[in-house]
């Protein structure tokens, strides 16, 4: 039975919280480990470094597609058990966590494209309802405490997964040799780990939380809605969009392009140019090089599940815009390092800084939006939100290839320093135009 409801939300418990934030662990374990490795798969089936951007294409363009529309379809969802967010956690996680036993099997550099585009659509269903799933059940004052938690999740999900080939070598004496002449069995193993903590994760978040039905107005909102289409729904929502909203978006658009440029070519430039590896001919000291460098990222996602917890005193210290600009250019200044480090240990520090921004781009334009979005379309707008993040992908992908070859001879660790500059900018953009704003005025406007 649907029952409206039509009181004020309840303050949850840290465990409530907890359990509702769970499932993000093992989203970000599968996604952490499709992003580390997926560079150095592709490189291991054949693939050259200018290949390495267009064939990652696939998984912006799914994103642009399905955010919205399962964000849209979500809002209008209502399941007597399941509730409205976590039908959608179900279906992807048993997409997803099937796709991650494939994708180390692929035997070509297209059959893990194809794979990648598919598993990405999966994670997306799993993913986009998620920070929806937050906004809708606390109120506005644990929604900042409710972001935050998520973050932390990524950022132990994002150590272990890092972490996890080496770990499989030092401690339980995996090989690091190529199965069938392909992809090493460490990495194999870590994928198959992977699967069985992404759906294990999300089913816990499924089956130890709540959802609180659609409000009387919102469900009179949502069968108005049904009459017109989800085209003409998506095209009215990006018109009326919030104007912190715009704001948030053109600082996101320019700090995930640096993002891509690290998972681009982050890893195989420490196996190529820091460890003097070759997935080819000199296989070993490339995977130990790749194993490096994902240690290394495993830091930042360490420090990321530390400073999570520090947000809310910098947020009270400093407000939510300025935390967020200091962390960018922190994030900035470490991916810039990473060019002229001497003793490859320095990376540590460098994807330590980087780890600090981590934690606010995970939360804080989240936080700052989720207060100017209506309620009943909160999935439609955060699946929105998301476009900020894959038009760069797709950008990057498009044409960066080409700079690579042609005007950076295929130094991966010089498109690091890029990714680096871009973060600065966006930490810059961010105090030149983002307000911080206490009231929903704009909210009301949409």
């Amino acid at each position: 039975m649907n029952t409206a409801y039509t009181g004020e939300k309840k303050k949850l418990s840290f465990w409530q919280i907890w359990n509702m934030c769970f499932g993000f662990f093992g989203i970000q374990f599968g996604w952490s480990l499709q992003m580390g490795n997926m560079s150095a798969i592709y490189e291991f089936l054949g693939a050259s470094p200018e290949q390495i951007p267009g064939l990652w294409l696939a998984a912006p363009m799914t994103g642009l597609i399905i955010q919205p529309i399962i964000g849209y379809w979500s809002d209008r969802t209502w399941h007597p058990k399941l509730g409205r967010r976590r039908p959608f956690f179900l279906i992807g996680a048993i997409l997803s966590s099937a796709l991650l036993f494939v994708m180390p099997n692929s035997s070509s550099v297209w059959m893990a494209a194809g794979v990648l585009w598919i598993l990405d659509s999966s994670i997306n269903v799993t993913m986009e309802p998620f920070r929806a799933f937050v906004a809708d059940n606390l109120n506005e004052k644990q929604r900042s405490f409710g972001f935050s938690m998520q973050s932390m999740f990524i950022g132990l999900a994002s150590f272990i997964a890092g972490y996890l080939p080496q770990l499989l070598v030092k401690w339980f004496g995996v090989s690091r040799e190529k199965v069938n002449g392909t992809i090493p069995q460490n990495i194999l193993l870590s994928f198959y780990i992977g699967a069985a903590v992404f759906f294990a994760a999300v089913m816990y978040t499924i089956l130890r939380s709540k959802e609180y039905p659609p409000s009387a107005s919102n469900h009179a909102t949502e069968k108005d809605a049904v009459k017109s289409s989800i085209f003409a729904e998506i095209f009215d929502s990006i018109k009326n969009m919030p104007i912190q909203m715009k704001r948030l978006a053109l600082v996101n658009f320019i700090t995930w392009p640096g993002l891509f440029l690290m998972w681009f070519y982050y890893s195989t430039g420490v196996a190529s140019q820091l460890f003097h590896g070759d997935p080819i001919t000199n296989s070993n000291a490339y995977t130990m090089g790749l194993e490096h460098a994902n240690t290394t990222s495993a830091i930042l996602n360490l420090v990321t599940f530390g400073f999570s917890f520090t947000l809310s005193f910098w947020v009270g210290l400093l407000g939510k815009k300025y935390t967020h600009a200091m962390c960018l250019l922190l994030g900035g200044i470490g991916l810039i390092s990473v060019y002229y480090v001497q003793n490859v240990n320095y990376l540590y520090f460098s994807m330590g800084l980087v780890g600090i921004a981590w934690a606010s781009i995970l939360s804080m334009p989240y936080s700052m939006l989720a207060g100017f979005i209506p309620e009943q379309k909160m999935g439609i707008y955060m699946g929105m939100f998301n476009f900020f993040i894959v038009l760069p992908e797709i950008i990057a992908s498009l044409f960066f290839g080409k700079i690579m070859s042609t005007y950076l001879n295929n130094d991966r660790l010089m498109a690091v320093q890029i990714g680096g500059g871009l973060l600065i900018l966006a930490s810059i953009i961010c105090i030149a135009i983002i307000k911080e704003e206490n009231n929903k005025k704009e909210a009301s406007a949409v």
